[in-house]
């Protein structure tokens, strides 16, 4: 066993001891079923869907239907939190928020790798059952840990009518998914382009941000924490690090470290794109330079 392999076996208890402290906070004054918190029996539902699929995925070496697995992840808890909560306009309005973020990305990556074939983040993992166990997991967590804040005010017993928190989260939400829809277009169009063979985005969003889709998700995780905010009190307000989490996820850990890392190595040489990398923001898009222009 490789140290790395350790290293996932490690992680994950680590992972589910995650979950399952914000399943006792996100349950205190929510709905229960058969006894049971219904915020987590959701958790326990996305842990355990992920680890379902993770079976076959790992017998057949394949990653094709992580993200997918994720996006039914979202619609299943959407499903059982509105079909077993209180309900309400609120807790509707999140849902279909999360849906429709759930649904558009899923479909997005799902068609991409389908056209791709492979997704170079599980080449060296995938192999490994320890390790690819660990992304599924994670998975998991990920999926609880960003919808935890819109499950709260969904399966809450607190009752909380549409407000001026829900117009302002939704033009939050609007926002970013606009933001991250337009850069994945982009970039898609760009890199259908055979003359782009080989070359790196500047253009449209990717002037502004080197990573303007990732900003976009931030937003919509935001937009979600402020429509669910006024529905949540005590412990569940635990919950509202969903935003802080994504953020931290994507510019900290799995998102722009590992990406920044794979273009250096590409295209570090190049002058151009170490101009690139030297005028343009990171995260937050901010309008490129007249010169280059």
């Amino acid at each position: 066993m490789t140290s790395r392999s350790r290293q996932a076996w490690l992680a994950i208890p680590i992972i589910l001891a995650i979950g399952a402290g914000l399943a006792w906070a996100g349950s205190q004054a929510g709905q229960r079923v058969a006894g049971w918190p219904l915020f987590a029996i959701c958790g326990a539902i996305a842990f355990a869907l992920n680890a379902i699929v993770f079976l076959p995925s790992y017998l057949f070496r394949t990653e094709r239907f992580f993200d997918l697995t994720g996006s039914l992840t979202y619609l299943t808890l959407i499903g059982v939190a509105l079909g077993l909560g209180p309900g309400g306009s609120r807790a509707g309005l999140l849902g279909a928020m999360v849906a429709i973020w759930a649904l558009r990305l899923g479909s997005f990556l799902f068609l991409r790798i389908t056209r791709d074939g492979s997704d170079g983040r599980f080449d060296a993992i995938k192999p490994d059952f320890g390790r690819f166990l660990m992304a599924w997991t994670l998975q998991g967590l990920w999926v609880f840990l960003t919808f935890s804040c819109a499950l709260a005010a969904m399966t809450t017993a607190r009752a909380a009518s549409l407000d001026a928190f829900a117009g302002l989260g939704l033009a939050v939400w609007a926002t970013g998914l606009t933001i991250e829809i337009v850069a994945d277009e982009q970039k898609r169009r760009f890199r259908s382009d055979p003359r782009n063979a080989g070359r790196f985005i500047t253009t449209g969003l990717w002037a502004w941000s080197r990573h303007p889709n990732y900003f976009g998700e931030i937003l919509v995780w935001l937009g979600v924490a402020i429509t669910a905010w006024p529905a949540l009190d005590g412990w569940p307000r635990i919950t509202l690090v969903s935003p802080l989490f994504v953020y931290v996820l994507l510019t900290r850990i799995s998102g722009i470290p590992l990406l920044e890392a794979r273009a250096r190595r590409r295209w570090g040489d190049d002058p151009a794109f170490r101009a690139w990398v030297e005028a343009t923001p990171a995260l937050v898009p901010r309008p490129p330079a007249r010169s280059r222009r």
